[in-house]
């Protein structure tokens, strides 16, 4: 009994003592390229560091991000083109995924069919491709063919959840 209620005392002054400290100074974020931190809260895990919080309610205060010319917004990237190795056209960007908020884990491509008719979408990871400005007009490259292409694993945004 004593060993409980001892425990109990040191418990409670633990976390007393926890509520008393002062916030961490911010640590430095990570990379684009280090994988984002996650912290488990009972049977959920919420991920946290930069991006968007997946969630109702915003974690931090708002802050402002200046970008450079040399940025890319979405919007510039869907409706962009994608071209092989031998500069022929094997579709086109037909929309961006972004992972738990944080990254852009895919490229929604837009291949085959006339004039928007008989397309079919496939998920290009986005480090198979690359982006370039040639000439003032952003292109993407993919190293496969229309086939190959045609051939990969389709998706299907009526399956997306709502």
């Amino acid at each position: 009994m004593k060993t409980i209620i001892a425990a109990a005392l040191a418990l409670g002054t633990m976390s007393t003592a926890a509520f008393a400290q002062q916030p961490a100074a911010p640590a430095e974020q990570p990379t684009a390229t280090a994988p984002a931190a996650t912290a488990a809260s009972g049977a959920d895990a919420t991920m946290v560091g930069p991006g968007i919080t997946m969630g109702t309610a915003a974690t931090m205060p708002l802050k402002t991000v200046e970008i450079k010319d040399t940025d890319l917004v979405t919007s510039n990237l869907v409706g962009l083109n994608i071209y092989n190795k031998q500069n022929e056209e094997v579709g086109e960007i037909s929309d961006v995924v972004i992972g738990d908020g944080k990254s852009v884990i895919g490229v929604i491509a837009s291949v085959g069919g006339f004039l928007g008719m008989g397309a079919s979408y496939v998920v290009i990871d986005p480090a198979s491709m690359a982006l370039a400005d040639d000439n003032g007009t952003w292109k993407a490259y993919v190293d496969t063919n229309k086939d190959d292409l045609s051939k990969a694993p389709k998706f299907d945004y009526d399956k997306l959840k709502k």
